[in-house]
């Protein structure tokens, strides 16, 4: 016995078994009378059985249509039920989103850009990770990350770069320093006390150094810090000063500490979204993205 009954069948079937009436189902499907009796035909030799019993006066169902009905019923039930989830999903208002960023920025953007998000779109889950900047595009390209908020790319990697917010460096001392009572200090001051560096890996450590460079600095580093939590006891304990990126100070103890705006020049971390070239994202992910946007752009006033 053949069972390749189309969805098209199904539904004019249950639609005659609930009118028992060919005339009222054709016009309630939007068919003609006879297209309807075709396809009933058609679903009767699908399955090698009558479906309906019918006369010019009456309609009742078979055995064998009384057998068909729930199953029928249940199968388009589940059908349209997947293909609402579907529409929810197309719609942006179901599905899974994974970013990873910085940890600076998880603390400053993202967190808040979800608890805004999941007030109008409850049902999209998030996976939030946190790295490095290499960390961070390693996962973005290999596809464990749907996209990133992280330092620019270099020009060569396969990314879409949508630059947020350039986020300045401040000078990170003792609140006892006499730098703390300064409005803002010049790179060189860095040559006069001791400064902790970021670590090899770290997206800072690459910054600074430029800024030492480029103003040709002779710094006496002191000893490299793991993480943005960890320079703040050091600077606390009296081993050094340093510069940071202000979002990090949404990471760190601010007791005993003060930070003075760092110029001469002044030295920024560009911070933006990063997704795979050639990637399409889910919509709510896209939707997402611009709610960081609007979200930074509060962050920024």
């Amino acid at each position: 016995m053949r069972t390749s009954l189309t969805l098209k069948q199904l539904e004019s079937f249950v639609e005659v078994a609930r009118t028992v009436n060919f005339r009222e189902a054709a016009e309630n499907l939007h068919v003609s009378q006879p297209a309807l009796s075709r396809t009933i035909r058609l679903a009767e030799d699908a399955i090698g059985a009558r479906l309906f019993d019918r006369d010019t006066s009456h309609v009742s169902l078979t055995p064998s249509g009384h057998e068909l009905l729930p199953i029928a019923t249940r199968i388009l039930q589940d059908f349209d039920g997947a293909f609402s989830e579907l529409g929810q999903f197309l719609d942006g208002y179901r599905g899974h989103i994974t970013v990873m960023t910085l940890a600076s920025v998880s603390v400053a953007l993202l967190t808040p850009a979800i608890a805004v998000f999941r007030q109008t779109v409850p049902q999209v889950a998030f996976t939030m990770l946190e790295g490095q900047d290499q960390e961070i595009q390693s996962a973005v390209a290999s596809g464990r990350a749907d996209f990133g908020i992280s330092m620019r790319p270099r020009q060569h990697e396969p990314f879409i770069y949508t630059h947020l917010l350039d986020d300045p460096f401040v000078l990170l001392c003792r609140d006892d320093d006499v730098l703390a009572l300064r409005t803002s200090v010049q790179w060189s001051v860095f040559e006069q006390q001791p400064f902790l560096p970021a670590t090899a890996r770290s997206s800072i450590r690459p910054l600074t150094d430029a800024a030492f460079l480029g103003q040709g600095l002779n710094v006496s580093e002191s000893l490299a810090y793991p993480s943005i939590p960890a320079v703040a006891a050091m600077v606390r304990a009296g081993l050094g000063i340093t510069a940071v990126p202000r979002l990090t100070l949404q990471l760190l103890d601010m007791q005993g500490l003060k930070t003075v705006a760092l110029t001469g020049p002044v030295t920024t971390r560009p911070i933006g979204l990063i997704t795979r070239a050639g990637r399409t994202l889910s919509p709510a992910a896209q939707a997402f993205m611009r709610e960081i946007g609007a979200k930074w752009r509060e962050i920024i006033n």
